[in-house]
């Protein structure tokens, strides 16, 4: 009826009064925050993500991706190592394995190997007692739990400068300078010989106020694989000494690099034989192909003295205070694994020859673009793509003719002209030796 239209009608416009009433007192609320842009400014993308990002949408069936720092197969795909495929078999069938928390430290068992792994089961170091170990959120949470230690109680002089190699893992810079500790660079790479900056590396490390934290790549370097020799690292070791530097290793690709654990890790158990003080970030990302469980460890070494096991004593409780506020306790599935086989000589055996065939075809694409490069005629030398070692190579190109091979050829690579050589395999090396001598060519 028209009467109960008319009642309906006024219904819904003193609902609608009511609404826009309270709208109207929401509406200044909804724009008041304590987190405006100037206070919080919209921060850059991350570029290897964007990297990524990119590359994905991309369409072209002949795209390439030589940023991503993961290894890959010959057919381009993702490789879970046989060992871990065993090792998970095991793990699986086992009746006692649960979802319970490890303890703050870790799994013991994994600690233990890990220390046997990077610094020799003969370190002297271990023999002393003088080495504490803690479960870490990969590399990443190593260099964090470290910095953050060093932060709290490492005050050799006021300003406590951490040293870096110019260029390194961008996420370097971030993880310190989070924790307060100011940054700088030591130079490191060479352009004139796409080799190691030796002279001017040296000379900064020098230069640094007396107590620095100098963080070194224990092999692999990470972007350019260039790597010192061994004589090389007994000069930086001297004048760290000299100068009183606190040394800080990063080691993400033992047994990645040359298929030799002993070698890849003969830095930093010359560093503890000469009685350094130092901490060691480790990683097991990209030697046991573990990157999304996120299985590393943390190694305080102290020096040698009479008192060195009281010393790494309250070391460890501060680190496990630290640990515990962060992340209270480590996650489980990746270091199991790793454990298993680092504790098991047959799974061990095993593992070795997968870091042998994960390594040996990285060097395989290393002399296979060399050699096509050279067939070609490309301007420039480059000796340097089989002198450098490990996943990343500094190819040389520049910025310009990085983005040419992506709008020309669907080349993907950081801007800096850094490759992951894991991207190159029998099937795509070729057509990438031709985009690169087009490239440099058209900018020259």
């Amino acid at each position: 009826s028209a009467t109960t239209s008319t009642s309906t009608s006024s219904t819904q416009s003193t609902s609608h009064t009511r609404l826009s009433q309270i709208s109207s007192h929401l509406a200044p609320m909804a724009t008041q925050t304590s987190f405006s842009a100037d206070v919080v400014p919209q921060a850059p993308e991350d570029p290897l993500f964007g990297l990524m990002a990119a590359y994905r949408r991309d369409t072209s069936e002949s795209k390439v991706d030589l940023g991503i720092g993961a290894y890959r197969d010959d057919n381009a795909k993702p490789w879970v190592l046989p060992v871990v495929k065993r090792a998970d078999e095991i793990l699986r069938r086992d009746p006692n394995v649960n979802h319970e928390y490890l303890p703050i430290a870790g799994l013991s068992d994994f600690t233990t190997a890990s220390q046997k792994l990077i610094l020799g089961g003969d370190s002297p170091a271990l023999k002393e007692k003088r080495v504490t170990s803690l479960q870490t959120i990969s590399g990443t949470g190593a260099l964090h739990l470290g910095a953050l230690f060093l932060s709290k109680f490492y005050r050799p002089n006021t300003k406590r400068t951490a040293y870096f190699s110019d260029p390194t893992w961008p996420n370097h810079f971030q993880i310190f300078s989070n924790v307060g500790l100011p940054t700088a660079k030591y130079p490191y790479f060479s352009k004139d010989t796409k080799g190691l900056d030796f002279d001017n590396m040296i000379a900064a490390i020098e230069s640094a106020d007396s107590g620095s934290i100098i963080v070194l790549h224990a092999c692999a370097h990470n972007p350019t694989g260039v790597d010192p020799t061994q004589d090389q690292w007994k000069k930086i070791a001297s004048v760290i000494r000299e100068k009183k530097h606190f040394p800080f290793f990063d080691t993400a690709y033992q047994g990645f690099a040359s298929g030799d654990l002993a070698r890849d890790g003969w830095a930093i158990r010359y560093f503890v034989e000469q009685g350094f003080e130092l901490c060691i970030a480790q990683s097991y990302a990209k030697n046991f192909g573990l990157y999304g469980e996120r299985a590393g460890c943390f190694h305080f070494v102290t020096s040698p003295s009479s008192d060195a096991s009281s010393t790494i004593s309250r070391i460890a409780s501060q680190l496990a205070i630290l640990q515990r506020s962060e992340i209270s306790n480590p996650p489980a599935y990746g270091a199991r694994i790793a454990s298993l086989v680092l504790n098991d000589p047959k799974l061990f055996a095993e593992w070795e020859d997968n870091l042998r065939t994960m390594s040996g075809r990285i060097k395989d694409m290393r002399k296979a673009l060399r050699s096509k490069l050279e067939e070609l005629g490309t301007p420039g030398t480059w000796n340097h793509i089989t002198d450098q070692i490990g996943m990343f190579s500094f190819t040389g190109l520049n910025e310009k003719q990085v983005m040419k091979l992506r709008e020309d050829s669907h080349v993907y690579m950081t801007k800096n002209g850094r490759i992951s050589m894991a991207g190159l395999n029998t099937k795509n090396v070729e057509y990438f030796a031709k985009a690169v001598d087009r490239a440099v060519r058209e900018t020259q």
